[in-house]
């Protein structure tokens, strides 16, 4: 209990101005804790959507109607979907937890709820609970469960007033906000007590909500009675981790941070999130093996082993746990080249987790070509260039006992100069992947 209190008062003191008035419990700052030594972990785009094979937006993207988009339930029929293949696929590539879409923005429910018949158990031909299936497999194999949950909702009449986004699809109506708001609190309590203890909740759609300019994200133009959700969520499971990919500073109430495709304060999309807008809260980036979140049929960008690996390393670098995705086909099954991508993460991993998992963001800033991590005494420097044999590292002048090859017993060559250190590498200790430097402090 001492440790558990000597951890919250850490939280607490390190809060930026908008968190100051919202104390996370003991639990939740344990949480925390695990969340950001976890460093891994799985994100799922799955819904209706994938019987088109055009992305989790085809909705919005091909403006299909209200009535023509309720037919696509009636197609789905997910019968090869076996959650213990899913669980396992994500623990062997060295996942600590997974994140589904439970609700995306075309609002059909992927879980049996009370609040809406629009959902998988009433209005498919398959007609069982996904996400029962799936919390009761993350439980028997030690994999944390996180939803994602869509605060934009391109389907309901009562999401009014409406956003920036679906605006094109015919037979959308009129109704009342603070109805929406209750089925979202009616929902979420679902989500919370129907499905044993979660990690959290990942929000998404507040930004649909906000003036936006091209560049930067102005005044939000409704009340989503944040306050009041997010101390639901937290009196239901005082555990559970609230994030929401708003692309601005955290909100009061929120346990962590997300980055959508983009390392924290990289700014690299346009709705990025800025550097100064990042908080003292857990960070979590989270990217695609292909190109697309959702199942897209004709998507060919997929990511080499070593891009996708690399991304992992320059996340934990920022401090950063990475959320990576893959969008399973409507029958249930995950494409076979995510599944071998995964596989090969999963085999490096094993060898290298010492590196990643448990550490913080390192004393290098991290470039395209070296990312650092540390662990107590220990400092791992990640060179991401197998073409160069040389490193001029400036700033790191901090005093070390030995720096050694990663798993290995051989010393580094190195050369020290006022503004830091250059790195010789031994051409046969070059990995093509990454190589790994081990400095004891």
């Amino acid at each position: 209990m001492k440790r558990l209190f000597l951890l919250s008062f850490f939280f607490i003191s390190i809060f930026s101005n908008s968190q100051q008035k919202y104390i996370p419990s003991e639990e939740n700052v344990e949480a925390r804790k695990w969340f950001e030594d976890a460093k891994f972990g799985l994100f799922v785009h799955w819904g209706v959507y994938s019987v088109l094979g055009d992305g989790e937006w085809v909705m919005n993207n091909q403006n299909i109607s209200i009535k023509e988009y309720e037919r696509l339930p009636s197609f789905f029929n997910p019968v090869e979907f076996d959650p213990d293949k899913w669980v396992l696929m994500a623990k062997n590539a060295g996942m600590k937890y997974i994140t589904i879409t439970s609700r995306h923005h075309d609002g059909f429910s992927m879980f049996d709820s009370n609040a809406s018949e629009y959902n998988i158990v009433d209005k498919t031909p398959y007609g069982k609970d996904i996400l029962k299936m799936l919390s009761d497999s993350c439980r028997k194999h030690g994999i944390k469960l996180f939803f994602y949950y869509s605060q934009l909702d391109w389907y309901r009449d009562d999401y009014f007033p409406r956003g920036r986004t679906g605006n094109g699809i015919e037979g959308r109506g009129e109704g009342d906000w603070n109805s929406y708001i209750t089925f979202m609190k009616n929902q979420l309590t679902e989500l919370l007590t129907n499905y044993g203890e979660i990690g959290g909740i990942w929000f998404d759609g507040q930004w649909d909500q906000h003036d936006w300019d091209g560049n930067k994200f102005g005044k939000i133009n409704v009340d989503f009675k944040l306050k009041e959700v997010y101390e639901l969520i937290h009196r239901l499971q005082p555990q559970a981790l609230i994030g929401s990919n708003h692309h601005l500073s955290p909100n009061p109430g929120e346990d962590f941070q997300m980055f959508e495709k983009d390392l924290p304060g990289k700014k690299t999309k346009n709705f990025a999130t800025s550097k100064e807008d990042i908080g003292n809260l857990p960070l979590e980036v989270c990217e695609t093996i292909n190109g697309s979140w959702g199942f897209n049929l004709k998507d060919r960008e997929n990511k080499s082993t070593k891009q996708l690996i690399h991304y992992l390393v320059k996340a934990a670098g920022y401090g950063s746990n990475l959320l990576l995705n893959v969008g399973p086909m409507p029958n249930g099954k995950i494409q076979e080249e995510h599944v071998e991508s995964l596989k090969k993460i999963g085999s490096w991993i094993k060898v290298n987790g010492e590196s990643i998992y448990e550490t913080k963001k390192g004393p290098i800033n991290p470039t395209d070509d070296i990312a650092s991590t540390i662990k107590g005494k220990t400092i791992y420097v990640h060179l991401l260039n197998h073409e160069k044999k040389k490193y001029i590292i400036k700033g790191f002048t901090s005093k070390f006992k030995k720096m050694l090859y990663f798993k290995s017993n051989r010393e580094v060559n190195y050369e020290k100069f006022d503004e830091g250190i250059v790195l010789f590498l031994d051409e046969e200790k070059i990995n093509p992947i990454n190589t790994i430097i081990k400095i004891e402090l």
